[in-house]
């Protein structure tokens, strides 16, 4: 139990638990018997930040020690940021699999950001790959397939500062791969 983080929890009666506690019990339960493989449904839901972020510590110490650990997650940055290879399903099929950034690399699509005061929206738009461009905290944000010719204007034909190039995201591409 004190592993799962509920130690103080002892004495109580399951039903008295928050669903956070609870899905910590069941971890506590799973790891009764010390397995070398563990299978996890959704196993942070309901659980608080903080609780979450200890359960993913006791999760990675585990796997550094040789226990192999599949989950099931619809918390897909969850699975970006602790999950050593994703495997995306639809209908029965696999239609990815890989390492975080191998999986995302199956989208086409990168994500352009920058601070920039100054644009031709219709000459961005014009370039080529350039799929949509929007305005997200403050930064101007190009979604493309050619990020270099699109980060090269910025930089030579504008006021751009502080640009960002990133793959689109986990969830993004989930649904580029799942959707009918």
């Amino acid at each position: 139990m004190k592993r799962a983080g509920i130690d103080h929890v002892s004495s109580s009666q399951v039903r008295l638990c928050s669903g956070g506690e609870q899905q910590r019990l069941r971890f506590a339960i799973a790891l009764l018997s010390d397995p070398e493989f563990l299978i996890l449904d959704e196993p942070t839901q309901g659980m608080g930040v903080e609780a979450r972020r200890n359960f993913w510590l006791s999760i990675r110490q585990d796997a550094a020690l040789g226990r192999t650990i599949v989950f099931a997650t619809h918390y897909l940055e969850e699975a970006d940021s602790y999950a050593n290879r994703i495997v995306l399903i639809r209908k029965g099929e696999i239609v990815a699999d890989g390492t975080p950034m191998e999986v995302k690399s199956k989208s086409s699509d990168k994500i352009v950001r920058a601070h920039v005061t100054d644009i031709d929206k219709d000459k961005i738009l014009s370039l080529a790959g350039v799929h949509s461009l929007g305005f997200a905290n403050g930064k101007l944000e190009i979604r493309c397939s050619d990020s270099d010719s699109v980060a090269r204007y910025l930089l030579l034909q504008t006021n751009a500062a502080n640009l960002e190039i990133a793959l689109a995201g986990l969830e993004e591409v989930f649904l580029n791969l799942t959707h009918d």
